[in-house]
């Protein structure tokens, strides 16, 4: 007794130390017992894998630093033990990690279990992992941060299943590694984000949202920014680079294309601060060679943005300078018609982009008229389109250029707008005749002295018997619409 070693540091908290004379019992004797429970902990009896379970937990407290001569053995009995389907057997496994963690010294357990991760990846690595790090002290892991952060961040871990249950333990290993290392977790957040964004972009992640952006609320709080948008502020161009990385070959099963989504749209006002990197992705993802199901995705985050484009990409007031790229190179040209259900989507998504664009006050007359003459042409033949949406959209968005550009168009380019809108007022839905209506209703209040109604006389006689015609249509709120037009 005179010899013994004192307690190590760390002891667990509430455990009373086992006495000398049973510690040396076991540590004598470790090397034949512990075969044997290993093999016991596969057991096809359940009660004898919990009792296996147990008696680990109360050898390992035994054994202490001792512990370190075994850890082959006992990591991969873990490894099965993580994966029983009794919870009771998990927890106790859990529990031994941690005191493996206590125990023995990270340089030797990261050693281990760090290359077996690499090799084959699955959840109960990842349990093990994160039970030792919380098994640990700060003091002699914070070195090993950044051995733990790159390989946990490296692809083929973090996108190395799907499977919920591996997302949570994913998590685990970063909350865990932030409640110990607390501030020293600074040198380590780039890496975190990566893994925690990969987690948001996997379609299982759903019942985990929750949980991750709880666990950025505390990296965020052990590095004194303040919350969510100053974790992205702080880490934003280099996550915008890694997300971005390979975009020109994306598809829609791309996971860097799912992490990019979720990283714009989550960092809030943060992308109003890096629409130059922004931009251009959008703009060769979204050519018409590119898959139409990824395109598709990106019209649909594009759309969220422009909802609302206060607390996004306007959030500094600068995206009307990429306004006329996103219309000319990217909106316009999904306009064009192309056979199959998806391409139609996309044309339904690109104008709703464009009315929700028009809406939102970003650009101003003037930007709007610059753009016209390449916008007006390729809106009106999306008034053909089978879907109801676009059609009526596609009336909305002429109705908005005519009220901004009207007074500058000379008769001829008004005179090519009508004729699409007079066919709408044989269309389907009632809510796109009554707005083709309207439409035409501002149309003849550009009508003016540089309209000479000698010269267009035909157009204008056109125009009256067609409406003319609908004064008897079976829907009494078209009636009194198109009774409502003003006489020339």
């Amino acid at each position: 007794m005179d010899f013994s070693a004192p307690c190590p540091a760390f002891y667990p908290p509430a455990v009373a130390r086992p006495g000398l004379g049973c510690r040396e019992l076991i540590f004598r004797n470790l090397s034949r017992i512990l075969p044997a429970v290993s093999c016991d902990m596969t057991d096809w009896v359940a009660g004898t894998r919990v009792k296996a379970a147990q008696l680990l937990l109360v050898l390992l407290l035994h054994a202490e630093d001792h512990t370190t001569q075994h850890m082959e053995l006992l990591l991969s009995t873990l490894y099965r033990s993580c994966l029983d389907e009794e919870e009771q057997v998990v927890q106790n496994s859990i529990k031994s990690a941690e005191l493996i963690g206590t125990f023995v010294n990270p340089e030797v357990f990261l050693k281990l279990i760090l290359p077996a991760l690499q090799k084959s990846p699955t959840s109960s690595h990842l349990t093990v992992l994160a039970a030792f790090i919380r098994g640990s002290s700060c003091e002699v892991l914070k070195s090993h941060l950044h051995r733990i952060a790159d390989v946990i961040s490296k692809p083929e871990i973090c996108q190395g299943s799907e499977k919920v249950l591996y997302l949570e333990q994913l998590l685990c290993c970063v909350q865990s590694a932030i409640t110990i290392c607390q501030q020293y977790c600074t040198d380590i957040s780039l890496q975190c984000m990566k893994v925690l964004i990969t987690i948001l972009a996997c379609p299982a992640s759903e019942t985990l949202d929750e949980k991750v952006r709880g666990v950025m609320l505390s990296l965020a709080e052990v590095q004194g920014v303040s919350g969510l948008q100053g974790l992205y502020r702080q880490h934003m161009q280099e996550l915008m680079q890694w997300a971005s990385k390979g975009h020109d070959h994306w598809t829609s099963y791309s996971i860097a294309r799912a992490q990019y989504e979720v990283l714009v749209l989550e960092s809030g006002p943060v992308i109003g601060d890096h629409l130059s990197l922004l931009m251009p992705v959008l703009k060769t993802c979204l050519q018409q060679d590119k898959e139409p199901q990824m395109r598709l995705k990106l019209f649909t985050m594009l759309s969220k943005l422009l909802l609302k484009a206060g607390e996004t990409v306007n959030s500094k007031g600068q995206f009307h300078l990429h306004s006329e790229t996103l219309i000319r190179d990217i909106l316009v040209p999904n306009l064009k018609w192309h056979a199959g259900r998806t391409a139609g989507a996309i044309r339904t998504i690109a104008v709703s982009c464009l009315w929700v664009l028009l809406q939102t006050d970003v650009l101003s007359h003037e930007e709007i008229l610059q753009v016209h003459d390449v916008l007006m042409p390729q809106i009106l033949t999306t008034l053909e389109e089978d879907s109801k949406t676009s059609r009526l959209v596609s009336c909305r968005i002429i109705k908005t250029l005519l009220g901004i550009c009207g007074p500058h168009l000379d008769p001829d380019k008004l005179n090519k707008i009508y004729p699409e809108l007079v066919k709408r007022l044989d269309d389907a839905s009632d809510e796109v005749r009554i707005t083709a209506v309207k439409t035409l209703s501002l149309w003849f209040k550009f009508i003016d002295e540089q309209y000479e109604r000698t010269t267009y006389r035909g157009h204008l006689e056109f125009l009256y018997r067609c409406l003319l015609v609908h004064l008897d249509d079976t829907d009494s709120a078209l009636q009194a619409t198109v009774l409502g037009e003003p006489i020339v």
